[in-house]
């Protein structure tokens, strides 16, 4: 990705900037510190995922599931799941060159079903030949990622990317895979540079991830691999069609958080959801299991070269955009954290922040833009995603079009790296067809009357937008400075982001973490942080 150019036209403090940096340092450390010394099922069946491991039993249940699962009531997932999986493979006899591990993995999780395979943690050279022969596997996975990687690299310089920035990014959202693909096509070839594909509602609180292509999503459609391969597929056939690679986004969030990392990785997608606190605060799930679950993901994210996409727009929705500016600029810091320490580079960080000021407030454009430049020279280098308004859209749709070429002039102003595309609808029906055409004309128009915009605008010198822009900086060191004391953890049971209090005993899924011991192993990790 071609590295925008930037001016400094905020006069921010560098000194407070690098203070900013090293207090966000400061609180994340213990986060990162809980995440390694900790799993999930959700990473061990990650792991297993990356092994080659597929398929479901009659009841829907992927065989992953029952497997980690059966693991957890022999020995429980001190030492993962990858050395009694692999240990036992070898006891039962069905490891062998002749039979892909994939299916010798299924093999077991019915062995295990039916109550004929009793887990053990091995010790000594059974140790040995377990950690090998899951190394082994789980590289395969990790090579598939790679080679994925490699293609899209490869589409890239054969069929070019967008010629403007920002790219603009499109929600394809029907329920049913077969409806979702000719959708996301139209879209391209109308200008979309990247197509979203919305989770059914609720698929974040399943601790599973469904099997096979899907057609019943609500407001949605459910992220699969199968889902995943198809869209993957059909895009690739739009971009060479319209002559530029068509992005694939997806969420890796949730309860399945790694799952769909590892199966997103595999299936060459390009961008995915993935917020730090975002399943903490709007979904309720356990802010353990969260932090440990999303070091994970971006380990593999990092390795499968996909972008992610923070959500920090989400806390505009619930908190308001003025008084709480500064706590997106918090999370945007904390996001760049740890998503460094999990090996991403400037260029996969797309952080989140969004257009959601009351348009009745008294010079709400100009606010506007201070936020977004504040945040585009804060990480000069990143792709920020800049979300349209919604929290303040009415039924009026004249207005809400107008609204969202505020929006969209707000981003080429500031040089926005993807726009998503916002609907005059948004918030009160679920856009028709006509509505996403509408809006991609609108945003043809402001990008081809004044995509470089950026480069002319320079906001007065000690005038409103540098003077609001710096006040929020300094808002936001307060805020790091407070929860370096109080500790990240307890600052979020606090409500700090978003106004939501989560207390780290709560939420769901805090039964699917587990503390390491000595003999924990995970063959996938391994990889990732010796390859780092």
């Amino acid at each position: 990705m071609a590295r925008p150019r930037r001016g400094r036209k905020l006069d921010l403090d560098p000194a407070l900037v690098r203070r900013a940096r090293t207090l966000a340092r400061r609180a994340g450390r213990p986060v990162v510190k809980l995440a390694r010394e900790h799993t999930t099922v959700s990473v061990e069946r990650a792991v297993l995922r990356l092994a080659g491991m597929h398929g479901a039993d009659p009841d829907g249940i992927p065989w992953v599931n029952r497997l980690v699962d059966a693991v957890v009531a022999d020995v429980g997932l001190t030492a993962g799941a990858a050395l009694p999986v692999f240990h036992a493979l070898a006891q039962q006899g069905l490891a062998g060159r002749d039979v892909p591990v994939g299916d010798a993995l299924v093999a077991l999780a019915q062995k295990a079903g039916a109550g004929s395979v009793r887990f053990e943690v091995p010790d000594g050279k059974q140790a040995t030949a377990a950690r090998r022969a899951a190394r082994r596997a789980a590289a395969a996975g990790v090579r598939r990622m790679d080679t994925a990687r490699s293609t899209r690299d490869r589409l890239v310089r054969r069929l070019g990317d967008p010629p403007q920035r920002p790219w603009v990014y499109l929600i394809v959202a029907t329920g049913d895979i077969y409806e979702d693909i000719p959708q996301a096509q139209a879209a391209a070839r109308e200008g979309a540079d990247i197509i979203a594909v919305i989770r059914s509602t609720g698929q974040s609180l399943l601790d599973y991830v469904p099997e096979g292509a899907t057609r019943e999503g609500f407001a949605g459609t459910y992220a699969t691999q199968e889902n995943f391969r198809l869209m993957r597929a059909a895009l690739d056939e739009t971009s060479k069609e319209v002559g530029r690679y068509i992005r694939l986004t997806n969420y890796a969030s949730g309860l399945c958080m790694p799952e769909i990392a590892a199966l997103a990785g595999m299936e060459r997608l390009d961008m995915m959801l993935n917020d730090s606190m975002y399943g903490i605060l709007f979904r309720d799930i356990n802010p353990i299991r969260t932090f440990v679950d999303q070091r994970f993901s971006r380990q593999v994210h990092a390795r499968a070269g996909i972008i992610i996409n923070t959500g920090e727009d989400n806390y505009l929705t619930t908190a308001d955009a003025v008084d709480e500016a500064h706590t997106v600029t918090v999370s945007q810091l904390l996001n760049e954290y740890f998503g460094k320490e999990a090996g991403l580079a400037d260029w996969q960080l797309g952080l989140g922040h969004a257009f959601e000021i009351n348009p009745d407030l008294p010079d709400s454009f100009r606010l506007e833009l201070a936020h977004a430049l504040l945040a585009r020279e804060l990480f000069p280098n990143a792709p920020l995603k800049w979300m349209p308004p919604t929290k303040h859209m009415t039924g009026d749709v004249f207005r809400g079009n107008l609204l969202d070429g505020f929006f969209n002039l707000a981003g080429t102003m500031t040089g926005q790296s993807i726009l998503l595309v916002g609907m005059m609808t948004e918030a009160v029906v679920t856009p028709w067809l006509s509505d996403r055409d509408i809006a991609l004309a609108n945003v043809r128009y402001v990008l081809g009357a004044a995509g470089n915009l950026h480069e002319d605008f320079v906001p007065a010198p000690g005038g409103f937008i540098q003077q609001r822009a710096n006040q929020v900086l300094s808002e936001a060191l307060d805020l790091l400075e407070r929860i370096g004391e109080q500790g990240l953890l307890d600052a979020i049971g606090a409500g700090t982001f978003g106004i939501m209090k989560r207390p780290p005993d709560g939420g769901k899924g805090l039964s699917g973490v587990a503390a390491k011991d000595t003999a924990y192993y995970n063959p996938a990790t391994d990889i990732l942080e010796a390859d780092a």
